[in-house]
């Protein structure tokens, strides 16, 4: 017969009594901890280890166990597992710098066809130069254990995070013309708010852009109205056509809102002088028409610099915004309002028929016209 070891004698004091009670009566306490403090209560009202086992279902080994370390740590500290020093680490720190110097290198740059490391590709080179290296413990690495490592010094190779470097030297000087034309804007407009008549019209003031690539895109099959309690929504299949795409030259007046504007198929130096004559055509002769533009090609090409040849002294005058400097450009917003309003979701049968709705949608804006206006940074223009 197996010898069974007498009964251990476990005092508990009324504090210990009072926090186990509270333990085994907790909803957050963790199940390991609630069951240590049953069989020290239970115990102290019978101390037996086997009774006290079969009555919480547990082993007998496992309920002497448990009041053995609270003879020796007392009933508190017996509910925490006992704390071991654990396996010692097989990885140096020496192995996890050479995996972490090797991450912050290209792929391609150690003769592999990706351009970026994954985590298999990154332990498997790991695994193939460990030896050669000194790192004998990375002979059976993982790539979970490389995630790992990479993890713990915040380095993901896999992955690509965008940044825009300045390469225009002028940035600042460029910026300061821009934000010096919208400061004349805004003196105009309260210039004219004050003699309560109309912005003068010696001087017109135009934010231009070109839009291109816009889809004239065509159904196959009909779209599917909503239908209240059934469809919310409108229903369009998933199939389409494509007819092409065209490009939308636009300026805006920023004294007056008006809109001109030219949807053709391309967007070289002929469209743009074209967009050029139109506003040429728009303001009386006497006109000094500014424009806000970017560096395109099209506005600094031979063709657009001959005809501008041919204009009276001042007629235009062309303020450049510095490089990757879109965002100073007052019509980059009415693009967005109307890529969000009128070309979302357009569908065409042709791309005469998208052209007509682009125009369509200009006279209606210009029926209501919507003064823009700029104030980012206008306090610090010159």
């Amino acid at each position: 017969m197996t010898a069974w070891r007498r009964a251990i004698e476990l005092s508990l004091g009324d504090a210990d009594v009072a926090r186990l009670t509270s333990v085994t009566r907790s909803r957050s306490e963790a199940a390991s901890r609630v069951e240590r403090a049953r069989m020290l209560l239970a115990y102290r009202e019978d101390p037996s280890f086997f009774a006290v086992g079969q009555a919480l279902g547990v082993h007998h080994q496992t309920v002497q166990r448990c009041v053995e370390r609270a003879l020796a740590y007392g009933p508190i500290a017996a509910l925490d597992d006992r704390q071991r020093p654990g396996k010692e680490p097989t990885i140096t720190t020496e192995a996890k710098a050479w995996l972490v110097s090797l991450a912050c290198r290209k792929a391609k740059e150690l003769g592999y066809p990706h351009e970026l490391w994954t985590m298999r590709l990154l332990a498997r080179h790991a695994r193939e130069h460990a030896a050669a290296e000194g790192h004998a413990c990375f002979a059976k690495l993982a790539y979970g254990t490389v995630s790992k490592i990479l993890d713990e010094q915040e380095v993901k190779p896999h992955k690509v995070r965008y940044y825009l470097e300045r390469r225009d030297p002028e940035f600042k000087e460029k910026m300061a013309e821009v934000l010096c034309v919208y400061r004349q804007v805004k003196i105009l407009k309260e210039r004219a708010a004050k003699s309560k008549t109309e912005p003068s019209d010696a001087v017109a003031i135009v934010s231009y852009d070109e839009k291109p690539g816009i889809q004239a895109i065509d159904t196959t099959a009909p779209d599917l109205p909503p239908e209240p309690g059934i469809h919310a929504t409108f229903s369009r299949d998933h199939e389409y056509k494509r007819h092409g795409t065209v490009s939308l030259l636009a300026g805006i007046d920023l004294l007056t809102g008006k809109v001109h504007a030219l949807v053709k198929d391309r967007h070289r130096s002929r469209e743009f002088v074209e967009f050029l004559k139109l506003l040429d055509e728009a303001y009386p002769t006497y006109t000094a028409i500014k424009l806000i533009l970017d560096n395109h090609s099209a506005h600094i090409s031979k063709e657009t610099k001959a005809w501008l040849a041919e204009q009276p002294p001042g007629r235009f005058e062309f303020t450049f915004t510095p490089k990757h400097g879109s965002w100073l450009n007052l019509v980059e917003g009415f693009f967005s309002k109307l890529a969000r309003s009128v070309l979302r979701h357009i569908r065409v049968a042709s791309k005469h028929e998208l052209k007509e709705r682009i125009i369509a949608a200009m006279d209606d804006i210009n029926q209501h016209p919507v003064v823009h206006t700029w104030s980012y940074r206008l306090d610090k223009a010159a």
